[in-house]
């Protein structure tokens, strides 16, 4: 008993690896694929399918009209001619109609004819053989039905037609009799053609490289099982008019076919139109990139940037509050504010101050571009509220923006706002100038990459990026006075430094010296001033990121490592810095003044505080890490310890505050001095 249940699933498991309706795609592609040798066999395929096209299409037509009582629609058919020169294969098709015809019913016979077939064409590519496979079947499928349509009134079709059982067919008991099937035979036909249709349209696309257009990988990947069901229904077709013009008791079960290739249908139809989108997009990207690599009025290169095919919408002046046509943009140097909706007060406020500078310039504009990838009721109104915030133009086109893909991946636009900055010939003169703008103002107009390198090139940075930040501070600078800007999460730890710090600046040498020393805690200031402070020296290192490594550059990055310590100081005279370091190191140099004071008779503050200083940092180690926001525009992958030659490692730390500011922040560190 065992060996016989043994024997009979055995048996069942034998059944399905040749029947394919219960095989899997990754099956039946094992099996298929080792027909098939990689080859520079080349033939006119397009000219062969263009045979078959107009063959079957006239065909299905002529069945229609026979057996459906439809009105010929042959004159409406589109027919198509090959090349005058072209040669058909018709040994090949014959071999292969040979291979079709007059086999038994049934999947597993359907299954093995196709794989000889297959075999058969190893060596042409995956179309060429469907497509050979069904013009081997148009050939015989055309004349069938030719010679129906002709027998009537013509005496050698009438006998060549007998020859070939047309009659078996097509005469009206006949005809009534399997009315059904053929109808059910013509469609199936009509199904396979438009699969290999669609198989050849994906073909065409594959000139496209697969990073422009992704989703051809997986429809490539589909094509030799999408071809072998194409090659098996045929199969099965031709098994079935077999039945029908022999009169047989059995019959061709076609009904799954069917279903298969509607299915293969919907996803080809699918992905051809994925496929469609995505050369539209790269094509428009290619444009878009051509755009601004030549001279092109300003106005022009706005358009397709933002609206592309899309009908351009006027502007919103926030200063008028009225519409105003594009046109206005023409010939102008256009600063471009790109942002999520997610931008504050303060990141507006950075513009505020250029627009009010420029307003009475007609060569300077501002533009905001916002990025929204899909508009909602709550989205519009957030849109309105910062909209009134501005007194520039607004773009108000409520879809997306068409060059969103350019503008992440050319401009590196993250979530963080971004301004670039164009010329009246739509040139790219900055590709993200906001951090050069918050960092210095207008004290770097017109905000070009050249202005950006001239004032990198300024080693004296403390007056440009905080000296407005505070009236006095101002003041301080521009009489040279020594300043200690101060602060940290520690209260204890900003006391004790405010009353040591206090007490050097009113030490008799000091005062014997006439040595001004001003004293600016940051922490104690109000929050809007504590945060300008900070994204201030943010934006700076932004601006030197991609710089050669100097005083300064180092300066700014030792400052971001301060950042979150319990104190930190930095120590200035007028514009430029004198020192700054670590809490601990700060406030012991601070402390021990009297160790050092008798020095400053000799050499000055400035030199003495610094020597000292920098003896304390040499006999203490501290890790240097400092973190920055995944902002716009590309960080460097490498960078420098401000406090050693190694290069700091990078850790990205996700962080989510339960609200809609969440941040990507990538944090360097050097923990091996």
């Amino acid at each position: 008993m065992v060996h016989k249940l043994s024997l009979k699933s055995l048996l069942q498991t034998a059944d399905r690896e040749h029947n394919p309706l219960a095989m899997s795609d990754e099956q039946i592609l094992e099996q298929i694929y080792s027909t098939h040798v990689h080859s520079d066999t080349k033939f006119d395929v397009d000219s062969l399918f263009t045979l078959v096209y107009t063959t079957l299409r006239r065909s299905t037509s002529i069945v229609d009209s026979f057996f459906e009582g439809s009105k010929s629609m042959m004159e409406h058919i589109d027919d198509k001619m090959p090349l005058a020169n072209f040669s058909s294969p018709h040994c090949t098709l014959k071999q292969i109609s040979f291979e079709m015809c007059c086999k038994p019913p049934g999947e597993e016979t359907a299954h093995k004819t196709a794989l000889v077939i297959l075999n058969k064409l190893s060596n042409y590519e995956w179309d060429g053989k469907a497509v050979i496979t069904l013009a081997a079947f148009a050939l015989e499928y055309g004349d069938f039905w030719l010679l129906a349509h002709h027998q009537p009134t013509d005496l050698l079709a009438k006998s060549v037609a007998v020859l070939k059982r047309v009659p078996l067919l097509t005469r009206p008991e006949y005809a009534q009799k399997h009315r059904q099937a053929i109808i059910e035979v013509n469609n199936l036909v009509k199904a396979t053609l438009q699969v290999i249709e669609l198989i050849f349209e994906l073909e065409k696309f594959s000139s496209y490289d697969t990073k422009d257009v992704p989703a051809l990988v997986p429809a490539r990947e589909h094509i030799p099982v999408d071809v072998y069901w194409a090659i098996i229904t045929v199969v099965t077709i031709v098994t079935q008019i077999d039945c029908l013009t022999t009169q047989s008791e059995k019959k061709q079960e076609l009904y799954q076919y069917g279903q298969k290739l509607n299915f293969i249908l919907g996803r080809l139809g699918k992905q051809i139109t994925l496929c469609r989108h995505e050369i539209e997009e790269a094509e428009y990207y290619r444009k878009l990139r051509k755009l601004f690599q030549t001279p092109t009025e300003i106005m022009e290169v706005f358009k397709v940037l933002v609206f592309s095919k899309d009908a351009p919408q006027p502007l919103f002046d926030c200063a008028t509050k009225t519409t105003i046509d594009i046109e206005v943009l023409k010939r102008k140097h256009v600063y471009l504010f790109i942002s999520t909706l997610d931008i504050t007060e303060e990141e507006i406020s950075v513009l505020r101050a250029v627009h009010e500078s420029i307003k009475t310039d007609e060569q300077y504009k501002i533009v905001w571009v916002p990025i929204v990838e899909e508009w909602t009721e709550n989205l519009r109104k957030k849109f309105e509220v910062l909209k009134a915030k501005m007194q520039w133009y607004v773009v108000q086109h409520f879809g997306s923006i068409a060059g969103y893909k350019y503008i992440k991946e050319e401009w590196h636009f993250k979530k963080s706002p971004m301004v670039v900055v164009l010329n009246p010939q739509g040139k790219v003169q900055h590709t993200n100038a906001f951090h050069l703008i918050q960092a210095y103002g207008m004290k770097a107009f017109p905000f070009t990459s050249v202005e950006e390198e001239r004032i990198h090139n300024e080693i004296h940075w403390v007056g440009p990026v905080v000296g407005d930040i505070h009236s006095n501070i101002d003041t301080w600078i521009r009489e040279q006075k020594y300043i200690f800007f101060y602060g940290g999460k520690d209260k204890e730890w900003i006391q004790q430094f405010s009353k040591t710090a206090a007490a050097l600046a009113n030490d008799p040498i000091i005062k014997d010296l006439r040595i001004s020393i001003e004293l600016f805690c940051v922490e104690k200031e109000d929050k809007n001033l504590f945060s300008r402070f900070w994204n201030r020296i943010e934006s700076l290192f932004v601006t030197k990121a991609h710089k050669a490594v100097d005083s300064a550059k180092q300066e700014v990055q030792r400052m971001l490592c301060y950042k979150y310590e319990s104190g930190w100081a930095l120590l200035s005279k007028g514009s430029s810095v004198v020192a700054s370091g670590h809490g601990s190191t700060i406030l012991k140099t601070v402390t021990e003044f009297d160790k050092w004071k008798e020095v400053v008779r000799k050499k000055g503050f400035e030199t003495s505080f610094r020597e000292y200083h920098e003896r304390i940092v040499r006999s203490t180690h501290r890790c240097a890490q400092f973190e920055i926001q995944n902002i716009a525009g590309k960080l460097p992958e490498a960078i420098k310890c401000p406090d050693c030659p190694r290069i700091m490692d990078i850790f990205i730390t996700y962080k989510c505050c339960h609200n809609d500011n969440n941040n990507v922040v990538i944090s360097s560190s050097n923990d091996a001095h």
